[in-house]
């Protein structure tokens, strides 16, 4: 696990200059492109969340509609946890830029296809292919801007890949809500904004294959050749991405269940419901904010922040009523707009560039993975201590042990490292 091992230098003194320039109108759009393009798995993972109902209407008839329908939903997130790994080794040997810009193609193609498709076998396997591309597409973004930055200004902007990720949440789901009242069809069409991006994406964003392979802990005099013989850092990944797993069920707990969680307690007002997934949402983005500003190496948080959102939980299973079961959400979702920035930076700090794009695919791996488990592993907690606040109360115990742990660990190691991301050289 993160606690347990060592940081590379890289960690918490990556101070190598960018090979691209960080401010005007280039700088600009480059991070605007990025962080679009980081957004439309959450598109394709909220957008149509409000014409299920329609969908199932229009289905009826279809042998097991009640459970394909929900599948249309979810399946591109599986897809996107299965596919990722094999996204990054082809992210390492074809090349950023080029993969970005097809799978942003393919993503139009693939999101659009239900607009004209009546089976609803057909619809679904579309949104698997909708997976696929998101894989390629979210692999390569963060890849991108671990290419692009080094030190304090990485943090920055994983943490607003995070910040962006989550406010779009939001916005899809009310977009996709009110362009659904014309039809369960119609928002397919907002698909098709990636054909939008992938033209500005070949012409703004520069391929950063030929940039020097010391940017990442590796000495500036090593040669290609070493760095094919160095062997990937599969035992300090193996450990963030089981931390991941776990911190992406804690990150998706709230979106998932506050609906439910809320009715549980007799709030049956969609408005009301709206508002307080609203204000957690703004926790999260919050949370990334505070994370960016910290200038801190990750690990040495990563027991805190658990501990945060474990205290979040306890609230949560708590309260009862619905203005605490709301304050537990803010301090849960606090933590986990920190947590994801973090674990991600932790993973990014071990990663050498020619090793980058295949561990960005397994960390997206292991927390699109863990989105999809969510929902299943809080439904037998609930099965097993009968209440879903219960469920989410042992998920928060859970997250106490995991930070506990992880704050033992560095202890007997004595990993501790107090210094601050240095700001990266211009």
């Amino acid at each position: 696990m993160p606690g347990s091992v060592s940081p590379s230098p890289a960690a918490v003194g990556d101070a190598a200059a960018s090979p691209v320039a960080e401010s005007g109108p280039t700088h600009l759009l480059r991070v605007i492109l990025l962080m679009a393009g980081s957004c439309l798995p959450i598109l394709g993972a909220v957008l149509i969340a409000p014409v299920l109902p329609k969908m199932q209407d229009y289905f009826a008839s279809t042998p097991g509609a009640k459970a394909l329908v929900p599948l249309a939903l979810t399946v591109p997130a599986l897809s996107l946890a299965l596919l990722a790994p094999f996204a990054g080794v082809i992210v390492d040997r074809l090349g950023r830029k080029r993969l970005l810009i097809v799978a942003t193609v393919l993503y139009a193609l693939f999101g659009t296809a239900p607009l004209w498709l009546n089976s609803l076998g057909a619809i679904i396997a579309s949104r698997a292919l909708v997976g696929v591309a998101e894989a390629a597409i979210m692999t390569c973004c963060t890849t991108l801007i671990g290419d692009y930055y080094s030190g304090h200004r990485r943090v920055k902007y994983l943490a607003l890949q995070t910040m962006c990720a989550s406010a779009s949440a939001t916005v899809f789901f009310l977009v996709g809500g009110a362009v659904g009242t014309s039809g369960w069809r119609v928002p397919f069409w907002i698909y098709a904004v990636s054909l939008v991006l992938a033209p500005l994406m070949a012409t703004a964003l520069s391929n950063p294959a030929a940039r020097a392979a010391a940017d990442d802990g590796l000495a500036e005099t090593e040669t290609a050749e070493a760095a094919a013989r160095r062997p990937f850092p599969w035992r300090q990944l193996t450990g963030i991405c089981a931390l991941t797993f776990f911190g992406a069920m804690v990150f998706y707990t709230v979106p998932v269940e506050m609906a439910y969680l809320l009715d549980d307690l007799g709030v049956e007002n969609s408005g009301v419901i709206g508002m307080a997934t609203a204000i957690a949402s703004a926790a999260t983005v919050t949370g990334a904010v505070t994370f960016a500003r910290l200038k801190r190496s990750p690990d040495p948080i990563l027991p805190t922040v658990l501990a945060l959102c474990s205290a979040g939980f306890g609230v949560m299973f708590l309260a009862g009523n619905a203005p605490l079961l709301v304050v537990g959400a803010v301090i849960n979702c606090l933590g986990t707009g920190m947590l994801l920035p973090a674990l991600l930076t932790s993973a990014m700090s071990r990663l050498a560039f020619e090793d980058r794009g295949r561990g960005t695919g397994l960390w997206m791996a292991a927390f699109f993975g863990g989105e999809f488990v969510c929902p299943l592993v809080l439904l037998a907690l609930e099965s097993a201590v009968g209440s879903l606040a219960g469920a989410v109360g042992v998920l928060g115990l859970a997250a106490a042990v995991v930070a506990a742990g992880l704050w033992g660990a560095r202890r007997s190691a004595g990993t501790t490292d107090p210094r601050s991301l240095p700001e990266q050289l211009s």
